[in-house]
């Protein structure tokens, strides 16, 4: 029995767990070229070993598990499988959890950007004309800033002028496109403008806002409409 549990614990388990580990490697890496080559080698090596093991098995009647004379052997592979293992461990947490975290805190963090962006860009108050023009540039680009600047200046002054109030609201937002370094997100809002005089006027607006990350920062590079067919 004790000797059936050796081999168990240091001929059988080691090899197939180190093998196992140099699989799931391949699979989180996408088995590259370079991998396929570095596999092919080390199990090559894992199977000679035990190819090895077995011969002596037959001809001394012991094995690695069940050589009392070999302790620092046994620990050898132990270690080898122990280490491999965790290998394995360090390439699916740098190859799956850390995109998908990344990806998935980048994806909260533009929708949050584009929805203050189109509500800021849809809303306008008579006695600050520039505030939320001025709210939507320091989350841009600084060339787009200006170019966001130059075409609300004209806007901001007529509905000042006609002392028009605008508010908006965010109904849905969901990102269209996102990669390491741009994202497409679409809003939709509710807006709603008051004029004197006038009963409110109430309309469902869409916008596609594009963003870029620059310097670990996303901003955004451009608000436009987005037109129904």
């Amino acid at each position: 029995m004790r000797n059936s549990l050796r081999i168990l614990a240091f001929d059988v388990a080691p090899p197939l767990a180190a093998i196992a580990a140099l699989v799931y490697i391949g699979i989180a890496l996408a088995w590259p070229l370079w991998w396929v080559s570095v596999f092919s080698v080390l199990c090559l090596l894992i199977v000679q070993a035990v190819v090895v093991n077995v011969v002596l098995a037959r001809r001394d009647g012991v094995t690695v598990g069940t050589d009392d004379d070999g302790p620092r052997l046994r620990l050898a592979v132990a270690a080898a499988a122990t280490a491999t293992l965790a290998a394995a461990v360090v390439v699916g947490y740098l190859n799956w959890s850390v995109p998908d975290r990344t990806l998935n805190n980048d994806t909260a963090e533009v929708i949050g950007i584009a929805t203050k962006v189109s509500e800021d860009s849809a809303t306008f108050i008579p006695a600050s004309p520039t505030a939320s023009i001025d709210r939507v540039a320091e989350l841009m680009s600084p060339q787009s800033a200006e170019e966001f600047k130059k075409e609300f200046a004209s806007a901001a002054q007529d509905l000042a002028s006609r002392n028009i109030t605008a508010q908006a609201s965010t109904i849905s937002a969901g990102v269209e496109a996102i990669g390491p370094a741009a994202a497409s997100v679409a809003v939709v809002l509710r807006g709603t403008q008051n004029s004197p005089g006038n009963p409110p006027d109430t309309a469902v607006l869409a916008l596609r806002v594009q963003l870029s990350k620059q310097d670990g920062r996303w901003l955004v590079d451009d608000v436009s409409p987005i037109h129904s067919r």
